[in-house]
C-alpha cells in the first residue's frame, strides 16, 4: 500500500464524515467552491451535499445555476481531468441542489420540504453572506444577521444540527492589539453582555429596524440607497466597527451563540481571503478580492500612494487553508459535540508578511516579469507605490482636485489628461474608503486554537487538510503564485466546461 493511501485511510476526518449528509450554503462564492471542491476530492464517501442555491434572473433555479455558475468553473478542473466520469457520477449521485433562500422562512421551499430536508441533514455549513464593506444596512442585516434565524430553526427541526458559521476575523472591529479566538467585546457603544457569555442584541436590531424603515419612508431611488449605505457605515462605526459586513456579520455570531445555547456550534473566522496555496491549483481565484483592489490599481497606475501602515500586518490567508480549516472543524463538530467553538483562520500571529513587504513583492514580479502576466500588467507601472498615513492622503487628494478643478491654473492639460486625473483621484478615495481600515491594522488575529485542532486531529489530517500558515513562503506565493493565479484566472475570459446537459434534467431531490 501506498505512503498516500495509508494517510487516507489514517484520516479521522475522512472516517468522521464518511456517510453523513452536508447542507452548505454560499456554494456560488469564492469560498464555497473550494469547499466543495475538496470534499468531492478528499471526501468521496460523504453521504450527500445539499446545495441551498437561490435562483437567479439568468438562471431561476438551483440546478441551473450550479451548472452555469459553480460546476462550470476551472476550480473543478483537477477533478475533471484526473477522471470526468467519477467527477459527473458524484454530482449526480451525491449533489442535490435546492432551490432556496436562507434569508426567507423555510428557506423559501415550505415547511413540509423544509422539514423533509432537516431530517435527511447531519451538518450545516453556512458560507451564505454578502461580503459587500459598503452594503444597504438592510441588506446586509437580512442575510448577515438575521437569516440566521432561519438556519436555526432548521438546526432544530432536524434535531439540533450542528452548526458551522462562516465568519470574518475582523468582527474584531476597532479593538486593538492581539485579537484571540474568543467572543469579542463591541470597541465603540456598549452592550450588554449576558452571562453566559454572548451579547444582547435584539434591542440593537430593533434599533437599527426603526431607521431602516424612517429611510424608506422619506427617500426612494438611488438617494434610498445612498442612505441605507451611510447609515451602515454610521451604525457600524459607532458601535466599534470599519463597514456594515463585520458589523452585521458580528451581530450574527450573537444571535448564534443565544439560540444555540448547550448545542454544537463552530464559527470560523478567515482573514482576507486570497488565491489558493496549493489545491486544487496553486494561485487559484475568483474576482478580485480585497489586497487585489489595490493591486488592480497599481498595476493600472491609478493610485501611487495610499493610506496604509507599511510595517503593519496584513493578514492573508490562502483559500485552501481555510477550506481545510472548514473541514477539520466539521469532523470536530461529530467527535465533540455539544461545544461552542471558534476558529480564526489567519497568518498573523505565526507567519506575518507586513504591508510594506507585500507591496515590495508585487513591484519586483512588476518590474522584472509584468510582460508573463499581461491582463494583469498592461505594461510596466513606472511609479512607485507608497504607504503614507490617512492624513496625508486626504490632503494629498484634495491637493489634487483642486488642481484639476482650478483649469486655469493649468491650461495646457488637455481635456482627456483632466479627465483621465479626475478619474484616479476617484478610484484612490473609494479605495481608501473601503480598504483603508485594512491597511493600517492596529490589531494581530491570532490561530492558536486552529492549530491545536489540528494537532488533536492527528498527521494524517494535517497532511490531507493543512492549516497551518507557516508552509507559507510569502515572497514565492505573492510573486509566483498569487500575481499568475490573478492573471490567469480572475482576469480570464476563457470558455469553461460544463457538466453534462443531463445535470439539468435531475430532479430536485430534497423533495
Amino acid at each position: 500500500m501506498s505512503t498516500e493511501s495509508n494517510v487516507v485511510n489514517e484520516s479521522l476526518t475522512r472516517q468522521v464524515l464518511s456517510g453523513k449528509s452536508i447542507l452548505i450554503t454560499g456554494t456560488t462564492g469564492f469560498v464555497g467552491k473550494v469547499l466543495l471542491e475538496k470534499i468531492i476530492r478528499e471526501i468521496p464517501d460523504i453521504g450527500a451535499i445539499y446545495l441551498l442555491i437561490r435562483g437567479s434572473t439568468k438562471y431561476p433555479d438551483a440546478d441551473s445555476r450550479f451548472l452555469h455558475e459553480v460546476a462550470c468553473t476551472s476550480i473543478f478542473d483537477r477533478l475533471k481531468l484526473e477522471d470526468t466520469r467519477a467527477f459527473e457520477t458524484f454530482c449526480h449521485q451525491k449533489v442535490h441542489c435546492i432551490t432556496g433562500e436562507i434569508t426567507e422562512p423555510y428557506f423559501g421551499v415550505g415547511r413540509e420540504r423544509f422539514e423533509t430536508l432537516a431530517a435527511k441533514v447531519d451538518l450545516i455549513i453556512n458560507s451564505a453572506a454578502s461580503v459587500n464593506f459598503r452594503e444597504e444596512l438592510d441588506v446586509a442585516l437580512k442575510i448577515n444577521t438575521l437569516s440566521l434565524h432561519n438556519l436555526v430553526e432548521f438546526s432544530r427541526f432536524g434535531g439540533n444540527i450542528p452548526v458551522l458559521q462562516v465568519s470574518t476575523c475582523y468582527v474584531n472591529g476597532f479593538n486593538k492589539g492581539f485579537m484571540p479566538e474568543s467572543n469579542v467585546a463591541p470597541a465603540g457603544m456598549p452592550l450588554v453582555k449576558n452571562a453566559r457569555g454572548y451579547f444582547e442584541v435584539d434591542e440593537l436590531i430593533a434599533e437599527l429596524q426603526k431607521k431602516i424603515d424612517i429611510i424608506h419612508s422619506r427617500f426612494i431611488g438611488e438617494s434610498l440607497k445612498q442612505k441605507l449605505i451611510d447609515l451602515g457605515i454610521e451604525e457600524a462605526n459607532r458601535y466599534g466597527w470599519n463597514d456594515t459586513y463585520t458589523f452585521t456579520k458580528w451581530m450574527g455570531e450573537q444571535l448564534l451563540y443565544k439560540a444555540l445555547l448547550g448545542y454544537s456550534l463552530t464559527i470560523c473566522r478567515p482573514a482576507i481571503i486570497e488565491s489558493t496555496l496549493a489545491e486544487p491549483a496553486p494561485g487559484w481565484i475568483e474576482g478580485v478580492k480585497v489586497a487585489d483592489a489595490i493591486i488592480m490599481a497599481y498595476a493600472r497606475e491609478k493610485v501611487s500612494f495610499f493610506p496604509g501602515k507599511a510595517n503593519g500586518v496584513i493578514d492573508i490567508i490562502p483559500a485552501d487553508l481555510v477550506a481545510n480549516s472548514l473541514i477539520l472543524a466539521s469532523a470536530e463538530l461529530f467527535l465533540r459535540p455539544g461545544k461552542h467553538r471558534i476558529y480564526q483562520c489567519c497568518s498573523g500571529s505565526s507567519n506575518p508578511v507586513t504591508l510594506g513587504q507585500f507591496r515590495d513583492y508585487v513591484q519586483q514580479e512588476a518590474k522584472e516579469n509584468f510582460a508573463s502576466h499581461s491582463k494583469l500588467f498592461l505594461k510596466q507601472p513606472t511609479k512607485p507605490f507608497i504607504f503614507v498615513s490617512k492624513a496625508v492622503f486626504v490632503s494629498g487628494m484634495s491637493m489634487l482636485k483642486a488642481l484639476v478643478n482650478a483649469k486655469s491654473k493649468i491650461p495646457l492639460v488637455a481635456a482627456s489628461s483632466k479627465d483621465k486625473l479626475t478619474e484616479n483621484i476617484a478610484t484612490a478615495i473609494t479605495l481608501s474608503k473601503v480598504f483603508s481600515f485594512y491597511t493600517a491594522p492596529n490589531y494581530i488575529f491570532t490561530n492558536d486554537k486552529l492549530l491545536d485542532l489540528a494537532e488533536r486531529m492527528g498527521r494524517a489530517d494535517q497532511a490531507l487538510f493543512p492549516v497551518d500558515p507557516k508552509v507559507i513562503n510569502w515572497k514565492h506565493y505573492v510573486r509566483k503564485i498569487h500575481i499568475p493565479g490573478l492573471n490567469r484566472y480572475a482576469l480570464s475570459e476563457r470558455k469553461l466546461y460544463t457538466i453534462n446537459a443531463r445535470k439539468q434534467k435531475k430532479d430536485n431531490r430534497a423533495a
